[in-house]
């Protein structure tokens, strides 16, 4: 994954034009195919098809074009894995299908040739990635074009990337070895021979001919590095700096430019400038839908939560939101009321938990509890997908016992998470399960696109109604 990550960097001149070409192809392909289904449908023409190829080409190229959505290396046989060219062509289709109903233009086009062009255009995909990584491992494997590749200083993250490198000939890089002080060190993956210490490296690229060298940042307080570096400066060799990935125990060490600057950024919020406009305006059109299409239901959970115990209809509780701002959040009251606690602490519900109320374990096993959250949304406290909102006592808890827990918080919480939708959703009575629940939240933070966040909303209303966590 290192190697992945540092191909795919927008700054690296050696593949900076493979995102627009394989973009370029991809959108080519899904108009070749639209003009293949159209001529097989006789009653359809051409011409009538234009706006939809414009729509679907533009679209295309900007999904397919994007570096972080595919991979290279050796373990896959196309640039795209099926699933993901599903998922990605689905989310295309969707945009043009909405084009076509905001233009009122639907009617003019033929239900037969958009719904063959559905189902063809993810197997015509397969087939071109199949046929980009075949021209991808041509090109930086052809004679010539190979390159070999030194270590100075040899880190785990050194360790990896030289790892990818052997492993994955369509990088078209071999290590030859590495420079590094410690005589013995716990190796990972497949040997590289030790060329000597980081004081014998000057000698060795006096002598031998090399394309890259990798200097390791762990060793760059080493009184032995700076020479090395300064060697380098009398060579023909490309030296690319691999900073460590754990530094001062953070992890996730990301590349990064400000003001044209580069930087190593460890925590980041991914909602800045369009990204925070873009989900804020889904968050705002899905709430307000889903509120209007729902209010005769949520009505008639408001009466069935009224005659099934005394209290109010609904729950209301401070939570953490954004920047560890405390929020309200609201509920349908699912438990009988309560007094509070001398203390002040929240128990968490339980499985047969004799607190729910009848009506309140049928509406917590669905999730319609959840619906008064969605007015949340609307006023701006609340995302529809993010990291779950946990009781003020319980991030007071466990900011202590977790390491990163806080970080949740660059972050609107949502109705629906990353770590819900994979089997963490539910009574998080022990340590082990809030970690794990709060590493798939920092994934869901680093990792964010709409596209993920339409892939949990799905996925979420897909297995609301099977939830054995739900009670």
């Amino acid at each position: 994954m290192a190697a992945v990550g540092f191909y795919s960097d927008k700054r690296n001149h050696q593949t900076a034009w493979l995102g627009p070409l394989v973009g370029a192809v991809y959108a080519l392909t899904i108009l070749l195919t639209l003009e293949l289904c159209v001529a097989l449908y006789q009653f359809a023409e051409f011409t009538t098809f234009n706006f939809v190829a414009a729509v679907a080409g533009i679209a295309s190229f900007i999904v397919f074009s994007d570096a972080r959505r595919y991979t290279i290396d050796n373990r896959a046989i196309t640039l795209h894995d099926f699933p993901a060219i599903v998922r990605l062509w689905s989310g295309i289709f969707f945009v043009v299908v909405l084009a076509l109903y905001l233009t009122k233009s639907a009617a003019e086009f033929s239900r037969v040739v958009m719904m063959l062009w559905l189902l063809c255009t993810p197997f015509t995909l397969t087939l071109t990635s199949l046929l980009c990584r075949w021209l991808v491992l041509r090109m930086n494997t052809a004679k010539g074009q190979r390159r070999t590749a030194v270590f100075v200083g040899f880190s785990e993250d050194a360790q990896r990337l030289s790892e990818s490198f052997q492993t994955s000939p369509i990088f078209g890089i071999t290590p030859l070895g590495y420079f590094d002080n410690r005589q013995t060190s716990d190796r990972m993956g497949l040997e590289l021979p030790r060329l000597g210490r980081l004081i014998d490296a000057i000698e060795w690229f006096e002598n031998n001919k090399v394309d890259m060298v990798f200097v390791g940042l762990l060793q760059a307080r080493s009184s032995d590095i700076a020479p090395v570096v300064d060697a380098l400066h009398d060579s023909v060799a490309s030296v690319y700096f691999v900073p460590d990935s754990t530094l001062f125990g953070l992890g996730h060490i990301q590349y990064a430019e400000l003001a044209s600057t580069p930087v190593l950024v460890a925590y980041e919020t991914p909602f800045l400038g369009v990204t925070r406009f873009l989900k804020r305006f889904v968050d705002i059109v899905l709430s307000a839908l889903i509120l209007l299409l729902l209010s005769p239901l949520m009505l008639a959970i408001a009466a069935g939560v009224k005659l099934s115990s005394p209290g109010p209809v609904l729950f209301r509780q401070m939570r953490y939101g954004v920047g560890g701002q405390q929020i309200m959040v609201s509920k349908f009251r699912s438990m009988r009321q309560q007094p509070p606690s001398i203390d002040g602490e929240v128990v968490q519900a339980t499985v047969d938990d004799p607190r729910v109320t009848w009506f309140g374990r049928l509406i917590r096993r669905t999730s319609l509890d959840e619906l008064p959250q969605f007015f949340n949304v609307l006023q701006g406290s609340m995302s529809i997908v993010g990291p779950r909102p946990h009781a003020v006592e319980h991030n007071e808890l466990y900011r202590k016992q977790v390491k990163g827990y806080m970080l949740r918080h660059m972050v609107k919480p949502g109705i629906t998470g990353w770590a819900q939708i994979n089997g963490l959703r539910g009574q998080t009575d022990t340590l082990e399960k809030m970690q794990r629940r709060i590493e798939f939240d920092l994934y869901y933070i680093r990792h964010w696109s709409l596209a993920l966040d339409f892939r949990i909303i799905l996925r979420t209303v897909l297995i609301v109604l099977k939830d054995r966590h739900a009670y």
